[in-house]
């Protein structure tokens, strides 16, 4: 499974279209993503302080026979390969959506349910 923190306007927004996309697509040509061990990080380093966001999960499988293709890149500043998804994601590979955000203290907490193994 594939992970993406998201903005709630974009969620909405993909609910009434059936497609998610996000700024990073039209700047970028492709979303970011994470793979579980990699939610906790990239929400403390590109979402701090933010108590109202979206954490969508998505099949990889389900992205692949809708034709979008998911390639890793590697990221230097993270010492990491992340997953980037190039195009729109169709809802149909939405597995799951939870609220997600910064409690009270600035911290962020994985939703029950999320496997956080490094594969």
């Amino acid at each position: 499974m594939l992970y993406r923190i998201a903005e709630p306007t974009d969620w909405v927004h993909a609910q009434k279209t059936g497609f998610f996309a996000s700024a990073d697509l039209a700047a970028e040509g492709f979303i970011h993503c994470s793979e579980a061990h990699q939610i906790l990080e990239t929400a403390r380093r590109y979402y701090a302080g933010r108590a109202v966001l979206v954490l969508l999960e998505w099949d990889e499988a389900a992205l692949a026979l809708a034709g979008v293709r998911v390639e890793r890149e590697w990221v230097a500043s993270r010492n990491q390969h992340f997953a980037h998804v190039f195009g729109a994601v169709p809802l149909v590979a939405v597995r799951r959506s939870w609220p997600f955000g910064a409690d009270a203290a600035g911290e962020f907490q994985l939703p029950a349910g999320i496997s956080v193994a490094k594969e």
